[in-house]
């Protein structure tokens, strides 16, 4: 058995791996990441070595695990660019977990999503489903993730409804905005990664917080935490996704996708299974009100390693 207390976090530099690789220094591991931004600045003061991916490299790629205990993986595309693909992400990620297998690698800890399904009709569900199958027939031991929205230092999503709150007079939202959502910050995540980082068993957890939205009231809770509460206005999905699609060549970024909507819109991000987070978003929002929403967080620019804020 590998005693190692060498860990491999993909994506350390970015959202949720940088709070996994922080959780497991303050335990005493070497950390080590595979990351497509070596260049990208990095909030871990230098104590995470960092390699690239090498999947056009399969040897070279199980070469960096070799000697690893725990592979955390957190690699994926949340939409179809012109600079990456979910065609490319589930093909890499059976490269990745065939690569951890050759070197020995113990378990592997793989962030995937709420409900994922082979006949998803959307691609990203589909995906996900697709990589989580391939992670169950490596032979590596593992734990699967399924968080629902994340929310936190530096998060996307929650940060960028405020945004608009702070910036729009009035808020379109999906239909009747009915839907639900079950976030979980971040550090709960983390925290839950390592916790599973050091079992042996294979399990699927629903990593979801301890309060649950709909869309409408996340939307109207954030509004009074924050002092701006605007008129929320029901607009079909096709015409919320083009008024995205507007905005979101202003901020030059993707705010959402159809999949999104959709998916959002099917309840795939509720789950009627008990939380495994402890922190709540609306505590959590108003103990950082003055500056969420400030300025917004852009998943082009994160993904580019460029300066991703705009007031």
């Amino acid at each position: 058995m590998n005693t190692s207390n060498v860990h491999v976090v993909t994506g350390a530099y970015g959202y949720s791996g940088r709070q996994i690789a922080r959780r497991l220094l303050d335990r005493g591991c070497t950390v080590r990441t595979l990351t497509n931004s070596q260049a990208r600045p990095s909030l871990l003061g230098g104590a995470v070595a960092a390699e690239p991916f090498h999947f056009d490299q399969p040897e070279k790629l199980a070469e960096s695990l070799r000697g690893v205990s725990t592979l955390y993986n957190t690699y994926w595309v949340r939409f179809n660019h012109r600079r990456f693909k979910f065609a490319d992400a589930i093909r890499n990620s059976r490269t990745l977990f065939d690569a951890a297998r050759q070197a020995g690698v113990e378990r592997i800890v793989h962030v995937s999503i709420t409900n994922p399904s082979l006949d998803s009709p959307f691609e990203y569900f589909r995906g996900k489903a697709e990589v989580e199958e391939i992670l169950r027939n490596s032979g590596v031991s593992y734990a699967i993730l399924r968080p629902a929205v994340l929310f936190g230092e530096e998060d996307i999503l929650v940060n960028n409804i405020a945004w608009m709150l702070r910036h729009l007079p009035v808020l379109g939202i999906f239909g009747k905005g009915d839907y639900r959502l079950q976030p979980i910050h971040v550090a709960d995540l983390a925290a839950l990664a390592v916790e599973q980082g050091l079992q042996r068993e294979n399990v699927i957890v629903n990593a979801i917080g301890p309060e649950t939205f709909t869309y409408r009231g996340l939307v109207e809770q954030l509004g009074q935490i924050i002092g701006r509460r605007r008129p929320i206005v029901s607009v079909p999905p096709w015409a919320g996704y083009l008024a995205s699609r507007a905005l979101g060549l202003m901020v030059r970024d993707v705010i959402v996708t159809r999949d999104e909507i959709a998916g959002l819109m099917s309840d795939l991000l509720y789950v009627d299974t008990p939380p495994t987070g402890t922190t709540k978003l609306t505590a959590w929002a108003a103990q950082n009100a003055d500056h969420l929403g400030r300025h917004y967080a852009s998943e082009l620019a994160r993904r580019s390693g460029s300066a991703g804020s705009r007031s």
